[in-house]
């Protein structure tokens, strides 16, 4: 393996430390790692695509949550929505919750499920995803929690995967999920989570730090500041985000490449972290090609010593090693590898993530309390 991976930090400053510790901030037994103040209520301002890096870069354009004293938390591997929703929603590392990228490989079926979308096959959030939710604990611990998004989502399985235990509260415009939220929060040991998608939207689309989508930061910025502002008493407002984001000047199509279609069965993941899953007894000639086409511009590394790294976190579950590619191909260069017949929006796009560099491992945790 090429030296250099930011490896992520699981059960130290990370985002499956995150929710278990809000929880614990509200009085239940949870681990606390990052050490969350008590709070009589927390809201937790989801913002999709919101890096650290990203932000310090645009400070001048998000005045109001530069000025915050905060930190930074690892996303997780990869960096990409679903892996670090669910890390939110379980409190549990990758290797634990089992949605270890975007498009992974379902054991024994032969095809590739999109854990976004929840397509390509018919499959039960409960049985892709059986583990207890945060919020499931939050609702048997008497705290009823609550979360506020486009209604859309309501029903979808990465809802049912990720949100399971909470009550949904539909909101398309600003407006709406800040007044929402905030009502939301008048109740007595609130827990309410509210979530922003169209920063990430319009970084894939015109790429982070463009016009477009310096305007999304300053609507974020604009309100995060709302959200400040109308905190009741003994409230905490936290600020965090999924993964960050860089933009692809150099893009290699791996269809139209013959070194990376050899004995390949399926292409997984996302072109920032790639789960290639070979033909069977091709794994070794997979991973030879990959690393020498890579070669300078990619981590490239069998699926035995992802997990034997902790990439995944400490421990992988032996029933979702057949999700992890034979060889997983991870760019460290602005490279995106993409799959223009299989994934063609994709392909367009300006911005991706999922890789373990700081651009896209570190977001940010700011807080704003009325305790």
């Amino acid at each position: 393996m090429e030296t250099g991976p930011l490896v992520p930090a699981y059960g130290g400053a990370a985002l499956s430390d995150l929710a278990r510790s809000l929880l614990a901030a509200l009085g239940l037994d949870e681990p606390n790692a990052l050490a969350i103040a008590p709070a009589e209520r927390t809201c937790l301002f989801i913002v999709d695509g919101l890096g650290a890096e990203l932000l310090r870069a645009h400070a001048d354009t998000a005045p109001f949550l530069a000025a915050i004293a905060g930190r930074t938390l690892t996303a997780g591997f990869p960096a990409t929505t679903v892996t670090s929703l669910c890390s939110l929603g379980t409190g549990l590392s990758p290797g634990e919750h089992g949605m270890m990228g975007l498009m992974l490989a379902v054991p024994g079926a032969g095809r590739l499920f999109n854990c976004l979308r929840w397509t390509g096959m018919a499959v039960d959030p409960k049985e892709w995803q059986p583990s207890a939710t945060v919020y499931e604990r939050a609702a048997t611990a008497g705290i009823e929690p609550v979360y506020v998004a486009p209604a859309a989502y309501e029903g979808t399985g990465l809802t049912e995967a990720v949100y399971r235990g909470v009550r949904y509260v539909g909101a398309e415009t600003v407006d709406e999920r800040v007044a929402r939220t905030l009502a939301e929060l008048a109740r007595p040991r609130a827990h309410v989570t509210v979530y922003y998608g169209d920063l990430d939207a319009t970084g894939h689309l015109t790429g982070w730090g463009s016009p477009e989508w310096l305007r999304q930061l300053a609507i974020v910025d604009a309100m995060a500041e709302r959200l400040a502002e109308g905190l009741p008493p003994g409230t905490a407002l936290f600020v965090t985000a999924d993964h960050g984001m860089v933009n692809a000047v150099d893009k290699l199509d791996a269809e139209a490449t013959p070194e990376l279609t050899r004995g390949v069965a399926m292409l997984g993941g996302e072109a920032r972290a790639r789960h290639v899953y070979a033909e069977p007894g091709a794994a070794e000639e997979v991973f030879d090609a990959w690393g020498e086409v890579l070669r300078g511009r990619a981590w490239v590394v069998s699926r035995q010593e992802a997990v034997e790294s902790g990439w995944f976190g400490p421990r992988v579950r032996a029933d979702w090693l057949g999700r992890i590619g034979d060889v997983i191909a991870v760019p460290y260069t602005d490279l995106a590898i993409i799959a223009p017949t299989a994934h063609p929006i994709e392909a367009l796009f300006t911005g991706y993530h999922g890789s373990m560099t700081m651009a896209e491992q570190h977001v940010p945790l700011l807080e704003v309390s009325t305790r």
